[in-house]
This record gives structure tokens, sequence and C-alpha cells, in this order.
């Protein structure tokens, strides 16, 4: 059946571009007017909003302040926590590595990572202690891309991992993680998890050979030119930082710890959440995804991997963090569009992250539209008006 979609989802990609929108002249200023607003009415301080298609940027607009109290404008270079917006990259990688015939998405984690051998369920309860179980197979790469595997994020009270120190490599962190009881059978239900995704950090590690990171910059960033993305930002980068913002009394309030970044060897890179970058590299990534896997005649990924990728991989299961969505490996679907989604086409993917950052790419108008702002304390990451209206001038409706 998956191999029937993703061969339906090959067929249909020829048919995408003689739909693509128009260019605008005027969408630079719509967009730059649409973000002004949000940044008037002080539920930001700045913005960076990008809209393009797999030739080019069609609007790179920065609104603004990257730091209020320094008076610093926003510029579209300023450079962003991303969160989870990592983890399609982390896709990417493993797919680069499914192309090449070194893993497959249907391989059990444990071929690669043997501490998930004998891997447990929460099974039931006895008095005051969970009583573990087998589950009825082992989890697969393909559950750990699409947060189906039942790995948690936090140890169960429970776990002899509970008061483990904290993990300096991936490789200590996938030990931890292979620890942890599944909350459910593997595929039977979709919880987002970035335990998995870290997981596959390692999987990469162990079937590339080269360092997780390393190999994001070898065969992604440096093909594409996304020069600056990274998870140990420079001090020249950490000057064109955005300052992450709270709202506290109608009033925007900085969060101290976003001024400082990690450094390399301070901790291990987070493949579910720990990438900084700009708009004009994230630009870049999206015209490769809409470009199928090439972007100026460099290929990245197969049309095969892309396809399969971005098709609805959870079926009927409830998904995301608003209505009307599915994932893909490793990327939102949009299922039935309304609400925050409703300017998209179904068929539509991409990825929010933990500040309000948002990208999305609709392959049936041949856009994309990429959001960048630091923002804590927000209802919802993925529902914001910020994405809503963004996505309103960028796509229509």
């Amino acid at each position: 059946m998956r191999r029937r979609s993703v061969l339906r989802a090959l067929a249909a990609l020829p048919c995408l571009a003689p739909v693509a929108l128009a260019r605008d002249s005027t969408l630079p200023a719509r967009v730059r007017s649409a973000m002004q607003r949000f940044v008037d009415e002080l539920e930001i301080a700045g913005a960076v909003a990008v809209v393009g298609d797999a030739d080019g940027v069609l609007a790179l607009e920065a609104v603004g302040r990257r730091d209020l109290e320094g008076d610093r404008p926003m510029a579209p270079d300023t450079l962003f926590r991303i969160a989870s917006m990592t983890k399609p990259i982390t896709a990417i990688a493993v797919m680069i590595l499914v192309d090449e015939g070194k893993l497959a998405v249907d391989d059990p984690v444990e071929e690669h990572l043997p501490s998930f051998r004998d891997q447990m369920k929460l099974g039931y309860r006895q008095g005051d202690k969970s009583i573990a179980e087998r589950p009825a197979r082992p989890i697969t790469l393909r559950d750990l891309l699409t947060h189906t595997s039942g790995l948690p994020d936090g140890p169960l009270p429970d776990s002899p991992e509970r008061d483990a120190p904290a993990p300096t490599t991936l490789a200590e962190q996938s030990e931890h993680h292979a620890r942890r009881r599944l909350s459910f059978e593997p595929g039977s239900r979709w919880s987002y998890s970035n335990a998995g995704i870290n997981s596959l950090g390692r999987v990469i590690e162990v079937a590339s050979g080269t360092s997780y990171e390393g190999f994001l910059k070898e065969r992604i960033f440096d093909p594409l030119g996304m020069v600056d993305t990274t998870f140990y930002p420079s001090p020249a980068q950490m000057g064109r930082l955005a300052v992450t913002y709270g709202r506290e009394g109608g009033a925007l309030q900085a969060v101290a710890s976003s001024k400082v970044a990690p450094k390399a060897g301070e901790r291990p890179p987070s493949p579910a959440g720990g990438l900084y970058s700009t708009g004009p590299d994230l630009a870049r990534l999206d015209r490769m995804m809409l470009g199928r896997g090439a972007l100026e005649g460099r290929r990245i990924l197969s049309e095969k991997a892309v396809a399969e990728m971005t098709s609805l991989q959870t079926g009927d299961l409830k998904c995301g963090f608003v209505d009307g969505m599915g994932f893909g490996l490793g990327w939102g679907y949009v299922k039935a569009p309304g609400g925050v989604t409703e300017s998209l086409s179904p068929g539509s993917f991409g990825h929010g992250g933990a500040f309000g950052t948002q990208s999305w790419i609709d392959p049936k108008k041949g856009r994309f539209a990429i959001l960048l702002i630091q923002r804590v304390g927000l209802a919802n990451n993925d529902g914001t008006p910020m994405r809503r209206e963004l996505q309103r001038v960028a796509f229509g409706g």
C-alpha cells in the first residue's frame, strides 16, 4: 500500500507547476504590511517573512526589532532559533541515507541501535508500580519519523534512568531513550516525540560513519548554500541573533537565556530542535523541496524520497496541533485545510517551532511561506494569527 501511495504521489508531481501562482509585484509590500500589524500591536518584537517558489524568493521582508532594548532593527539575515523546524531537516538526512541504500524506513531501530533490543511497553499497574509488557513488534524508523513509535519524551516515574546524568553525546542520549518504556503499541497512535527524532540523529551517525551535525553540514547545508544554519552559532552570527520575547501585562519582556547559545562540545546537538537559521537559508531548503529534491542543479534527495516524505503516512490517526492534519516522514501534512491552514491546499507540508517559527510548502500552488519570530507564551505555536495572516497573503484565500 505504501509503495502504491508513493508511486501515485510521484505521478502527480509533473502536473503541479502549471497551477503555480503568478508572480505579483505587490507581494512584498503586502507581506510587510501584514507582519507590521503584529509589531504595532506588541504581539511580536519583529519578524522576517519569506515567500517564494522553486525559482527564487518573491518577498523577503524584515519588520520591527530583533532586539528592543538595544534598538536593533530586524534584518533579512537575522538569526533565529528554529527549534522543531530542525525535525524535517533530520528527516531529510535519513532519506539521503535511504537513497544510498544504507537505511530503509521500515528498518527496526534495533538493527542500527542495539540498545533498543528487548524494548518494553507500559502495560498495566499493580499497586503503585507499572508492569511492563513486550510490544507486538519493534519500533521502526518509520515510526520515529511519523511520531507513532510510542517513545515518550520524559522518563516515567519508575524509569531506571530518571536520575541519570545528562547525556553528552547522541550515543549516550540514545541509550537513555532505549531504556524508556513505550507508552503505546508502535503504529497505533500519534504522539509528538522529541526522543524519537533525537534517536534518528544517532541512527544517522551509525549509518553514515560521521557525526550527525557533520553529516547535515556536508550533505545538506553546504550543497544548498545554507551558510548560517548551525547548532553552534559563531560570535559573529550571535551578533545577528533575534532576542526571544514573552508578553507580560501587555508589554514584551526579553527572555534572558535566549541571548546565550550553546558551544560545540557543551552538549550534543538536538536533532529534534537545536538549529539556528535565517530566512534566506530556509528559503533554499524549501526551494529544494519544491524542486523535487534538487536546487540549481545540485540534487540532495531523489524524487521518490521527496514524494514519500511529503505523502500522508499516518492514515486516519489524529495528528498535529491544529485540526485537519496528518504526518508524512518528518513533515506535517495538511489533509483538510481549515482555520490556520485555510489558505493551504490539501497535500501541503511543513513544520513549526516552539518560538512561533513556521515554514509551509504548497506544491499545488507552487509556493512556500516562512515566518520567523521569537515569541514564547503563545497559546498554540502552530495556530498563531501571524502564521494565518502570512499564509493568507502568500497563498491567497
